[in-house]
């Protein structure tokens, strides 16, 4: 599995064809979909599922009254439930061949099972994407097995740094009764299959997200790699706040883990926003949920003091990049961000 900061075909998104995950906002969300495809665009080719060709024609006005290059966008026809790309889209993986015919084009999608995070009944239509965009990008589909069964794992739960670690949360894959992805998975099973599938030869177990997550411990909202050998993960210093203790947690185990080769990584700490609340629930807001594009890194911010500091910090991470914020405080209320929102096509 190729790391998010090597080069993109494009990146996957999904438009809403409804406002069930941002009750009394989606017509806030609509507009931040068009943002968030102007930005991604000026970057990259952009693969967006619509439910339906009325669907496409609606976001094609919006998309040309903010000036996205209709060149830059292509449309794939699919209903879905939501639109998480993160989560129910394939993750494109690359495999390595020694003559160079086989090199022309080496990459396979991955559908691993998806199943509404062991929460939700309502994701069969979601289940449909990773099969779609292979046929869309015509390219091999493998169905992910362990242990004579098909493997449930999302994209938001593992980042990877390219060379064969790949970063992940016991609280999402390991927990024994909430939200149980694989029943009887042990470490063990997951690395065997991180391995087979993701060329992965070491993993790094953290231990639990952030409060709010509703996918109970995705790494993408804690810990990012943004080199092979440096990673952020985001601290909480007040200490009356829920995430205080949980991520000096994961920051303990982050000074002593090592990479495949046997280094320590550079772990940089990103700060987190003020605790972002919306009918009394409290939301996963979290600067880690960038996503890193060709020529840029967008980066969630939620008019928070500390915005610009996160920015700054991941600029100095991402020297030929250009970083950008992308105001999230309404995006946030569907439990998820910029990242969970996309899959990015490794070329």
């Amino acid at each position: 599995m190729p790391a998010e900061w090597e080069p993109h075909e494009g990146l996957l998104l999904c438009y809403p064809r409804n406002g069930h995950d941002w009750p009394g906002k989606y017509g806030a969300i609509e507009w931040a979909f068009v943002e968030f495809i102007l930005k991604v665009s000026a970057s990259e080719k952009v693969f967006v599922l619509v439910a339906d060709v009325a669907t496409r024609e609606k976001l094609s006005l919006k998309l040309g009254k903010a000036g996205v290059n209709a060149s830059r966008v292509e449309w794939i026809l699919q209903r879905t439930n939501r639109s998480w790309m993160r989560d129910s889209g394939p993750i494109v993986v690359k495999h390595s061949s020694k003559t160079k015919a086989q090199r022309k084009d080496s990459r396979h999608c991955l559908s691993f099972c998806f199943n509404g995070w062991a929460k939700y009944p309502d994701h069969r239509l979601d289940a449909k994407v990773p099969t779609v965009v292979a046929q869309y990008l015509n390219l091999p589909m493998i169905e992910p097995m362990h242990r004579g069964r098909r493997v449930v794992l999302e994209g938001g739960s593992i980042d990877v740094n390219g060379k064969g670690t790949l970063v992940t949360t016991e609280e999402c894959l390991l927990h024994p009764s909430v939200q149980v992805r694989n029943p009887g998975f042990g470490k063990e099973d997951y690395e065997a299959l991180f391995k087979r599938y993701l060329g992965i030869t070491h993993t790094i177990w953290l231990q639990e997200g952030i409060a709010g997550d509703d996918t109970h411990g995705h790494v993408d909202d804690i810990t990012r790699f943004v080199g092979p050998k440096k990673l952020v993960t985001v601290m909480e210093s007040r200490r009356s706040d829920e995430n205080y203790a949980r991520l000096r947690k994961n920051a303990r185990r982050l000074k002593e883990t090592v990479l495949e080769d046997g280094t320590h990584p550079e772990v940089i700490d990103l700060p987190m926003p003020s605790a972002v609340r919306f009918e009394g629930l409290r939301l996963p807001a979290s600067y880690a949920n960038f996503i890193i594009l060709n020529q840029s890194v967008l980066v969630p911010t939620f008019n928070d003091a500390n915005d610009a500091e996160a920015l700054n910090i991941l600029q100095s991470c991402f020297p030929g990049r250009q970083v950008i914020g992308i105001h999230s405080v309404d995006l946030i209320w569907g439990l998820g961000s910029l990242h969970c929102l996309s899959q990015q096509i490794p070329c």
